[in-house]
């Protein structure tokens, strides 16, 4: 369940990234209801993160950090390429499945 929990939190990651990205881009409401939309987000993420490294079944807290990082990181890359139109190459490409694998990895030998 706190794997679950985990993946949840990196999403609510890609989240708040999103929308601080939307929130550089425009103004006046707009601009506050990104805004409002990343402090949600970025307050989901950091609970279920603090959740799936605590308590009965809590993931090692290095590993939970690397792979919330990972899936935002990963998440937050891919958004830029589909949404924000940033530039997709070869080596990014390569480098984000670099990563995937190492949070596949890091999930395989946590316990």
């Amino acid at each position: 369940m706190n794997w679950i929990i985990l993946i949840i939190a990196g999403l609510f990651e890609v989240g708040f990234t999103t929308c601080l990205g939307k929130a550089n881009q425009s103004n006046g409401s707009a601009f506050a209801l990104w805004l409002t939309g990343f402090f949600v987000s970025l307050t989901l993420s950091m609970y279920l993160l603090y959740k799936a490294t605590s308590g009965p079944g809590a993931l090692p807290l290095g590993s939970g950090y690397a792979v919330w990082t990972g899936i935002g990181a990963v998440g937050t890359v891919l958004m830029g390429i589909f949404f924000f139109k940033e530039p997709v190459t070869f080596w990014r490409i390569f480098f984000i499945f670099t990563l995937i694998g190492s949070v596949i990895g890091l999930k395989v030998v946590s316990h």
